[in-house]
C-alpha cells in the first residue's frame, strides 16, 4: 500500500484549513484518511507557533512504515528538523517565455535599426 503524509483541506471557501493526514495515495484529497497527524492555518502569520502543529513521534512513525511526504508537508518538516533539507531547482522559473522573447527580439532590432542609419 502506498502511503503518503499530506494536507486534507477544510474551512469555508477562501478560509482554507488543512489537516495533515496520513493516507492510502490512492484515497481522495479530502477522502478517508488513517490517521490524523496536526494541522496547518495558511492565514496565520509565518512566525506564529500554530501555524503548524504535527504529533512529530507519529510522524517518525509513519515515515519509518514507508509514508512519502507531499511537497509542502516535506517543507514542514525539513522546517522542524525532522527530514534533511532538499535541494530544490527550478531552472526555467526566472526564464522569459517564448512571447516575451519573441517581443524583446523585435524590440532589439527595432533599437538597432534607426542606430545603424
Amino acid at each position: 500500500m502506498a502511503m503518503k503524509i499530506r494536507l486534507a483541506r477544510g474551512g469555508s471557501k477562501k478560509r482554507p484549513h488543512y489537516a495533515i493526514v496520513a493516507t492510502d495515495s490512492r484515497m481522495p484529497r479530502d477522502g478517508r484518511f488513517l490517521e490524523k497527524l496536526g494541522t496547518y492555518n495558511p492565514l496565520l502569520a509565518k512566525d506564529s507557533e500554530d501555524r503548524v502543529k504535527m504529533d512529530m513521534e507519529r510522524v517518525q512513525y509513519w515515515l519509518a512504515q514507508g509514508a512519502q511526504p507531499t511537497d509542502r508537508v516535506a517543507r514542514f518538516l525539513e522546517a522542524a528538523g525532522v527530514v534533511a533539507k532538499t535541494e530544490r531547482k527550478n531552472m526555467k522559473k526566472a526564464e522569459p517565455g517564448d512571447k516575451a522573447k519573441k517581443r524583446a527580439e523585435e524590440k532589439a532590432a527595432k533599437a538597432a535599426a534607426p542606430a545603424e542609419e
